[in-house]
């Protein structure tokens, strides 16, 4: 059973979807043997949280800009004349020029419980590999035809909070900010809801073009093929990673942290297993993935 059936009738209303994505094929019903028909079916389309602005195309590239500022002080030498002798020796070894970081709060989704909270154990190592006589263009398009219809029912979920005033630019934390580059190469800092809906607006339009993503048995898949699925990957990833650091907490009150980290756990093993995606792309959310790998969900 689908661990999505828990969320259904939470995301978007119709009114704003072009048409309704299929949600009766489970995350977690993958084939993996021989004989078993791979075919996809039903192809996702867009399920917007506002009224689209624009319409991109094919053509539109991505771009990501990392800034890091962290918090330095000094400490001071000043003593007072009430210490104790020892505790101005310890002074003296401590304050001469001395740099330090001041303590940074860890994210919601870094704590525990939340952190060990999944709804499946183990590693989904078996599940994402590749079957016997199956072939691999086939295995990847199944596969990000199921991840990306999943990761935008979750979308749906917390969409209506992602308004341009709380979260005037796509970012993944404080030292990370995802940049749109527009048809004319000059980037653009997007607000969050408006680059998430470029975002799905492009996935769908590949998953849907039947030249780039076939679906008709006998089907080829063109040679540039892999290098849409890593683009489709890297986007994927990039709205994994700024629900976790800026909307962990209304996952967490709906109860579905679960089945989020599972969902994650699930989507990071299928791009490693393929090389979908660069580690410096990974790197806003490499501690949560080296939590991930010691428990063992991720190999």
């Amino acid at each position: 059973m689908s661990f999505l059936n828990t969320i259904r009738g939470l995301g978007r209303s119709s009114k704003k979807t072009k048409k309704d994505i299929d949600p009766s094929s489970p995350l977690y019903s993958l084939p993996n043997g021989s004989g078993t028909s791979l075919r996809r079916t039903q192809s996702p389309t867009k399920v917007s949280p506002t009224k689209q602005r624009t319409n991109p195309n094919n053509q539109m590239q991505f771009s990501n800009s990392h800034t890091s500022s962290p918090t330095k002080r000094n400490r001071t030498s000043q003593q007072s004349s009430r210490q104790s002798p020892q505790r101005q020796h310890q002074q003296l070894h401590t304050t001469n020029d001395e740099i330090v970081k001041e303590p940074q709060e860890l994210p919601l989704f870094l704590c525990e419980p939340f952190v060990k909270t999944a709804l499946v154990k183990g590693s989904f190592k078996t599940i994402v590999q590749l079957p016997k006589y199956v072939d691999v263009g086939e295995w990847l398009a199944l596969n990000i035809f199921e991840l990306f219809n999943n990761l935008n029912q979750f979308y749906g979920v917390i969409a209506d909070y992602v308004t341009p005033e709380a979260y005037p630019t796509m970012n993944a934390g404080p030292h990370t900010n995802y940049l749109w580059v527009d048809g004319n190469g000059q980037t653009v800092n997007l607000p969050a809801y408006q680059y998430i809906d470029y975002v799905i607006t492009w996935i769908s339009g590949k998953i849907n073009d039947q030249s780039v993503f076939p679906t008709k048995s006998g089907g080829a898949f063109p040679p540039n093929f892999l290098k849409d699925c890593k683009n489709i990957s890297r986007q994927m990833f990039r709205i994994f990673a700024h629900i976790y650091y800026q909307h962990f907490d209304k996952i967490v009150h709906l109860s579905l942290e679960a089945h989020w980290n599972s969902f994650f756990a699930h989507f990071i093993s299928f791009v490693k297993e393929f090389n979908l995606i660069e580690a410096n792309e990974l790197a806003p959310l490499a501690p949560l993935l080296a939590n991930l790998e010691q428990q063992g969900k991720i190999v």
